[in-house]
């Protein structure tokens, strides 16, 4: 068996749970759910191929509440209805004792008019996202905001009930969360916006509100993970003091990891050329004993040791583990040659890409994807 360190179990010592090894499976939109937000067979054959390798596995990202709805084919947790496919989604990814996250979030402003069926996206603001075809929202009322913060805590119950190891709550990536912090898309001038600290305020009540509902309702220790962007490229929008004023706060909670969002885990900063070292790194260093996952262009063991080498507690492998669904077991089995690095398009029926899925991978995330069909592809 390897010796590489991201084989070694880590046990979050907030809570006593062991992971059996460092690599993290994160959170990919793959559009494969009914319409209504239910867990499809397809959906269930694609997680239980691809665990059982991964210390931990993040779903792809699921809706609180219906206006939280961000594309079609989501994965829904907003209401008890869905709890029995969920439990069938957390026991497909416990393969040979692979702990189950399930995300959860809230689309806003990065939704449509027909995805919410005819309503309106909702935003902290009636500010319209800078991306193209994007729809101006309405703004949330104070009561709506209070209760989508108890939204995410309903969430939290249901996956608690659903057999889940945990949830990561989702604000990064510009959506609702995001939303709130950000200067571009929170234009409030009450107790949800204004200053940081204000643009604080709703995402710490999430955090409260979930970490009260674990509280409530989980009969086992159960993991509470936050995802987050560092920075926006709008103007006005978040930037990298911004994030870590927000961390300062978040490690503060009792949340157990925090999870960056990037493409690339050494990444710089896209707006100060000052910062002359890669994110992560000082997010790390701020945030101290609190677990860190870095994600992005993490496709070999040596990509995996470096991140572990660099101080960071976790590897992601994102788009990796859907050309490769034994990359673990491959390592463990000194079969490290036999990793396929590129994805046949007839092999994609056996990989679970089927259906929406392999249709948005291939629209959105075609070169990344490196089809061994094509001469360009990058062995």
């Amino acid at each position: 068996m390897s010796d590489y360190k991201f084989l070694q179990p880590y046990t979050f010592k907030n809570k006593g749970i062991t992971v059996k090894n460092r690599i993290v499976i994160p959170p990919m939109t793959e559009e494969m759910s009914f319409a209504n937000g239910e867990v499809t067979r397809d959906e269930l054959r694609y997680y239980h191929i691809h665990s059982g390798g991964a210390g931990m596995y993040i779903t792809g990202t699921s809706n609180v509440n219906p206006l939280g709805k961000g594309f079609e084919g989501e994965l829904s947790a907003d209401d008890d209805k869905f709890i029995p496919s969920l439990t069938k989604l957390a026991a497909a990814m416990h393969k040979d004792g692979t702990k189950a996250i399930l995300q959860i979030f809230s689309a806003g402003r990065m939704s449509t008019t027909a995805i919410l069926r005819g309503h309106q996206p909702v935003s902290a603001s009636a500010i319209k996202a800078t991306r193209n075809n994007s729809e101006e929202p309405r703004e949330l009322s104070e009561t709506e905001i209070e209760q989508t913060i108890k939204d995410f805590g309903q969430a939290t119950r249901r996956a608690i009930i659903a057999g889940f190891d945990g949830v990561e709550i989702h604000g990064a990536n510009t959506y609702l969360i995001q939303q709130f912090f950000s200067p571009h898309s929170n234009r409030r001038t009450d107790k949800w916006g204004g200053s940081v600290e204000k643009r604080m305020t709703f995402p710490l009540a999430v955090v409260d509100e979930v970490q009260r509902a674990i509280d409530e309702y989980a009969d086992r220790p159960f993991l509470l993970g936050y995802r987050i962007s560092p920075e926006e490229i709008e103007n006005p929008g978040i930037r990298f003091d911004d994030t870590l004023k927000l961390i300062d706060e978040l490690k503060n909670k009792p949340i157990d990891y925090l999870h960056v969002s990037m493409g690339r885990v050494w990444r710089k900063s896209l707006n100060d050329p000052k910062i002359e070292t890669p994110l992560n790194l000082p997010i790390k260093q701020h945030i101290g004993d609190l677990p860190l996952i870095g994600v992005g262009d993490i496709e070999t063991p040596a990509d995996a040791e470096d991140v572990i080498d660099k101080g960071l507690d976790f590897a992601a492998i994102g788009r990796e583990s859907l050309r490769e669904p034994h990359w673990v077991q491959k390592i463990i089995a000194g079969d490290e040659d036999s990793i396929r690095y590129t994805v046949s398009p007839l092999d994609r029926e056996d990989l679970g890409l089927v259906g929406n899925f392999w249709d948005f991978l291939m629209s959105n995330f075609h070169d990344a994807i490196k089809l061994s069909s094509e001469p360009d592809s990058k062995k």
